[in-house]
């Protein structure tokens, strides 16, 4: 021990406010309420069992909404001496067994909606992890009657007695989840974030968010998605009030703006449209202030936003930066500009977070490009802000990292007031509200139907989801492939929203004179 050092862990946040503020409400979903003194039990509770069923450095993967289970898993399984790994409950068995088996997970805590898919899917692995099911009595749910996984409550008996974990760690380094993101292979890659790395992410989030003691965040962005962006830890740090929210829905969001007094949340695009197209949309008492990455929202949806007294705030980043990394932080002169050229300037990807830093635009020897806002070259990131490493693929690592920077793979500009602006994804990855599809996982699924010869893959704007696939097919000769047959064969293989939107039959590919196909010709759809 020393009196000048202590291990930077998120965990810490939690220690301490169950500490501070005993009485103050810290979770909130339907009719449960939780104290902060609550939660810190509760933590316990689950990490005690936790650790009877695992060894220091195990995986121990959730597969559940933004229920309060999964935000109590975020402390509970690294002070258990876990590695969280949270999965979205719309992956495919396929993609699930992937990842299971990849991360040698030992143990799955899984919402009651995904038992049997998880349970089918465990069930012919060579080494099965043990699941136990969550069941959301709030939603209505019960039980199901599968008797190969462990009930929830039963699997908290199991830890009983035992005595309470510490609020830290012996090694900050040391990791603390697990988030798998598809690469440009179409393979899911694990991305390593330390404790000290979750730590200054979560801090820099509050700082930029202005989380603190009044602030009631609502749960719309997902936390099998980059841990939320860090938010379970970051407005736990602050003694915020979690406000967790089973689905993302217009009628709930509305309701929780009006009866929790919403301060806070975070989403994609599309929930950004959701909110100023639902029926219920009217200027709220309150200011509420909105996080949003991905595909930066149109103007209008930003004036939108600002109108009913929602301030758009938007960030950049990736699963391997903790989420974001840059933030496009408003400038008073700003406030000068017409609504339009405005929200233009808000929608820029912007400076590196106060945590992160720092960012470049570079072309491929590494030279930085001028700042003019025009000259187009990779974006590539370096500092506490950057992911560990991909779990076991020092390979990719190796390549992610080259030269001392993370590359992105994403191409974009800067601006002559240092601020960066995206103008494409080199990486072929579509963002479809707020979820990464790989074009080149999907092409490899179109490509193994026997009736397809060729096929490209292309992300299209879509008003309400940002980007949405289109797949461009040649068919095989002699054979006969329906659009619907295709759309089905994917659907078997992965989950429903990577399915492309529309595929539409060609002679060929456009392809330049080495071969490679010319996405951009169509995506401008010639």
């Amino acid at each position: 021990m020393h009196a000048n050092f202590e291990p930077l862990t998120p965990l810490s946040f939690l220690g301490r406010s169950a500490s501070v503020f005993p009485e103050r409400e810290a979770i909130i979903y339907r009719s449960r309420r939780l104290t902060y003194r609550e939660f810190g039990e509760e933590v316990q509770r689950q990490a005690k069992a936790i650790h009877k069923h695992i060894e220091v450095g195990d995986v121990v993967t959730v597969v559940a909404p933004n229920v309060p289970e999964m935000l109590i898993a975020h402390f509970a399984v690294p002070l258990a001496g876990g590695v969280l790994s949270p999965l979205n409950p719309r992956l495919a068995p396929g993609e699930f067994e992937y990842i299971l088996q990849h991360s040698e997970s030992r143990l799955v805590l899984v919402d009651v909606e995904v038992t049997e898919k998880i349970a089918s899917v465990v069930e012919g692995m060579p080494s099965p992890p043990t699941v136990v099911e969550v069941v959301d009595r709030q939603a209505g749910f019960e039980g199901t009657s599968d008797t190969s996984v462990v009930d929830y409550s039963e699997f908290l008996e199991s830890g009983a007695g035992a005595p309470d974990f510490r609020w830290g760690v012996q090694d900050e380094a040391a990791p603390i989840t697990l988030n798998y993101t598809s690469g440009t292979t179409g393979a899911p890659k694990g991305a390593v974030y330390s404790h000290r790395g979750a730590h200054l992410s979560s801090l820099g989030e509050v700082i930029h968010n202005g989380y603190d003691a009044s602030t009631r965040y609502l749960a719309t962005l997902p936390m099998f998605h980059c841990n939320g962006w860090c938010t379970p830890w970051a407005v736990t740090a602050a003694g915020g009030t979690h406000l967790c929210l089973r689905a993302v829905r217009a009628d709930a969001i509305w309701e929780a703006f009006r009866r929790e007094q919403v301060s806070h949340l975070c989403g994609a695009p599309v929930v950004c449209a959701t909110i100023v197209d639902a029926e219920e949309a009217d200027p709220v008492e309150q200011e509420i202030r909105m996080t949003t990455a991905g595909a930066a929202p149109p103007p209008s949806i930003i004036e939108k936003l600002e109108a009913l007294n929602i301030t758009p705030v938007h960030v950049y980043g990736l699963t391997e930066v903790y989420g974001p990394f840059t933030i496009c932080e408003p400038q008073e002169a700003w406030e000068d500009h017409e609504p339009r050229n405005r929200a233009l300037l808000m929608a820029r990807q912007g400076v590196p977070m106060i945590h992160a830093g720092e960012t470049r635009v570079v072309d491929e020897l590494m030279n930085d490009l001028p700042s003019d806002g025009e000259t187009l070259g990779e974006v590539v990131l370096r500092g506490n802000g950057v992911m560990t490493g991909y779990f076991k693929n020092p390979e990719a690592t190796e390549e992610a990292f080259r030269g001392g920077w993370y590359h992105t793979g994403d191409l974009g500009v800067m601006h002559p007031d240092g601020y960066v602006e995206l103008k494409d994804r080199a990486k072929d990855i579509i963002i479809s509200g707020g979820e990464n599809i790989s074009s080149i996982e999907l092409e490899k699924t179109l490509q193994a139907h026997p009736g397809v010869s060729d096929v490209a893959v292309v992300g299209v704007q879509h008003e309400k989801w940002g980007e949405r696939p289109v797949a461009y097919v040649v068919v095989r000769a002699g054979s006969e492939v329906s659009e619907e047959s295709l759309r089905a064969h994917c659907g078997e293989r992965l989950a429903k929203f990577k399915v492309p939107d529309r595929i539409e039959f060609v002679e060929e590919l456009p392809r330049t004179a080495t071969g490679k196909i010319r996405k951009h010709t169509l995506r401008a759809g010639k």
